[in-house]
């Protein structure tokens, strides 16, 4: 596997989902939202046009997920999910990067997101890589039922800044 991400960072590495991984990947899911996407809706991803998966893992096994959508001109994130003993170790931030270059690959404009309003750590990471807040889409959550902020990244103002 690769080597560390940062001195206290465990070394992770970044690979494709698998079917496999799906016991893996549901028990995360299930461990880290309030309302878990169920078993179907990864495997549907698995198997759908147009959807990247990734996974990070460790010695310990898979830690983290990431699932992007490409769209016509961009793309959207759907989920992050880390594991909590493995939060504040760049795991979030190593797959971002990876979606955020594949889309830029697949010639994206932009990348969308949803997010919590309360989950304000989410929000805060995403401000920090980057993503804006556009507009709030009512009652998009359930179990509780919640908002979600609408958040993008345009990925021609990273060329700008190259």
């Amino acid at each position: 596997m690769p080597g560390n991400t940062g001195k206290n960072d465990p070394a992770i590495g970044i690979r494709a989902m698998t079917m496999g991984d799906l016991d893996a990947i549901v028990a995360l899911e299930k461990a880290v939202f309030s309302d878990p996407w169920p078993r179907d809706a990864f495997s549907d991803i698995l198997s759908g046009e147009g959807w990247s998966a990734l996974v990070a893992e460790c010695d310990t096994g898979i830690i983290a997920y990431a699932c992007c959508m490409t769209l016509d001109e961009g793309a959207r994130l759907a989920n992050i999910a880390v594991a909590e003993s493995y939060r504040r170790k760049s795991v979030a931030k190593r797959l971002l990067a990876r979606i955020l270059d594949d889309a830029k690959k697949a010639e994206c404009e932009y990348i969308l997101l949803e997010v919590r309003p309360g989950n304000t750590e989410a929000i805060t990471f995403y401000e920090r890589h980057g993503f804006r807040h556009m507009y709030r889409r009512p009652h998009y959550y359930h179990s509780p039922t919640e908002d979600a902020l609408v958040m993008v990244r345009y990925l021609s103002e990273d060329d700008e800044n190259e």
